[in-house]
């Protein structure tokens, strides 16, 4: 990879980066999302990293490079540390952030949230995988009957509310 300008990666249309471009966005992205969720467990004991990496693995990193990227940091700005402009400094794309902060749920956002997402497609797509995931019932098995419901009522909402 040498002879790159990793300056210019963050810049300019996504869909316009080089292999290698498109490579080493992939290799910070889950970089960063396995650094920023080190140590985090999800609710149902696992490590946290499992859930973004099942939420990334159903893209395609060549061809859907953005919302591969996304998807490994979607939960990263609002469940850890990490900020737009660690993430920019981290090299990671303009484009990438804008989504990653779409999909940064705010405490005062309610159903705008998902209205903000619905109309931006690679925000939607990876919400959709997320919302996927977390309702697989693989998982969701594990969680109490409680549990269970309200988050099932909680993504039917939001499936509502995102199109679908």
């Amino acid at each position: 990879m040498t002879g790159i300008d990793l300056t210019t990666w963050a810049r300019g249309p996504m869909d316009e980066l080089s292999v290698e471009g498109r490579i080493d966005q992939v290799a910070r992205a889950q970089a960063v999302a396995v650094v920023a969720h080190e140590g985090q467990i999800d609710k149902l004991g696992v490590a946290y990293i499992g859930h973004p990496a099942a939420v990334a693995a159903r893209f395609d990193p060549k061809e859907q490079t953005l919302e591969h990227c996304a998807a490994w940091l979607h939960d990263v700005i609002e469940d850890t540390s990490v900020d737009a402009n660690l993430l920019a400094r981290a090299g990671i794309h303009d484009d990438v952030i804008e989504v990653v902060k779409l999909l940064t749920r705010g405490p005062d956002d309610g159903d705008d949230y998902y209205r903000r997402i619905a109309a931006h497609p690679a925000a939607r797509a990876v919400k959709l995988s997320d919302i996927r995931h977390n309702t697989d019932p693989d998982r969701t098995h594990l969680l109490d009957a409680e549990s269970r419901e309200r988050l099932a009522a909680k993504y039917r909402h939001a499936l509502h509310l995102l199109g679908n």
